[in-house]
């Protein structure tokens, strides 16, 4: 083969076609969701809003109040006069440790779980190269963190329906709108929610890129889940505390205002985004310079 054509040969698998691209993001999308342990946590989520159901049927058919003395998740004294309420409840229930440890488990496997099974190198033989795969990674994990959230507001929506009567919704400022807005509210509190997990998805593929072992990567970045979690419960700390990943998470309640409060929400999708921007980036660096023997 002459120069010109190796040349030409090296060119066409140094620029695959976008539609490769497309096949590998499909290929890591359909990998995540065909693993046991996804559908197992998922299977985890779509249960809570059934336990949280029926844990407030039982006590309203007891005669008590949901929510007597201000206990339980956010909304839920609201459950029984509105099962649209279950919604809410469920995602302020799993957000603050069950949604964010199925995607740290997710994202902390990513790239780690590829090298400790052996699988990695083979997959970096493909055209793509190595960018493209880390893309891929990351995008397969933001729609774990989609379908994670929307399972849980699926469940819980079913529950309510099944188990409490629906109708207009009374939001947290006193003001009524109709089902078909609060199930409007409720998709975007799911995308407020689902958009609140970039953070530690950024930081768990970054973890995922120090170490050849799926089960450190995963315990790490679940770690560093707690950890953060618990250093933004101490008022001492309030400095650091705006720059935590989770400190902004309960903001879709005012999503339930009218009018909406924006300011906490935008900070929220701010930090999230410098999360992904900076651990991204780490992730990249790490990456495309680690050399890959298993």
């Amino acid at each position: 083969m002459s120069q010109a054509e190796l040349t030409t040969a090296a060119a066409g698998r140094a620029a695959p076609s976008p539609l490769w691209a497309l096949s590998l993001f499909r290929s890591e999308v359909g990998t995540v969701f065909r693993r046991w342990r996804t559908i197992a946590l998922l299977g985890v989520l779509a249960a809570v809003p059934v336990l949280v159901g029926i844990a407030v049927k039982m006590e309203t058919d007891d005669g008590g109040a949901a929510g007597h003395g201000g206990g339980g998740p956010a909304f839920i004294s609201q459950v029984t006069n509105n099962g649209l309420f279950l919604v809410f409840t469920s995602l302020a229930a799993t957000l603050p440790f069950f949604l964010p440890m199925a995607v740290g488990v997710v994202a902390g496997d990513s790239v780690a779980g590829e090298a400790s099974s052996g699988t990695l190198r083979y997959l970096l033989v493909a055209p793509a190269g190595r960018t493209r795969l880390l893309l891929a990674k990351f995008s397969a994990t933001l729609a774990f963190c989609c379908a994670a959230t929307l399972t849980v507001a699926a469940s819980a929506l079913a529950v309510g329906a099944i188990l409490f009567p629906l109708g207009d919704v009374t939001l947290i400022s006193g003001v009524t709108v109709s089902f078909g807005e609060g199930l409007l509210r409720a998709l975007a509190v799911a995308g407020a929610v689902a958009l609140s997990l970039v953070g530690i998805a950024a930081l768990g593929l970054f973890v995922s890129t120090l170490t050849n072992s799926g089960i450190a990567a995963m315990a790490t970045t679940v770690g560093l889940l707690i950890t953060a979690q618990i250093v933004d419960q101490f008022p001492q700390l309030h400095a650091v505390q705006p720059y935590l990943f989770p400190h902004y998470w309960l903001s879709f309640a005012d999503l339930l205002r009218a009018p909406v409060y924006w300011d906490q929400l935008l900070d929220n999708v701010g930090l999230q985004a410098l999360y992904a921007a900076v651990f991204g980036s780490a992730a990249w660096a790490r990456f495309t310079s680690k050399d890959v023997t298993a």
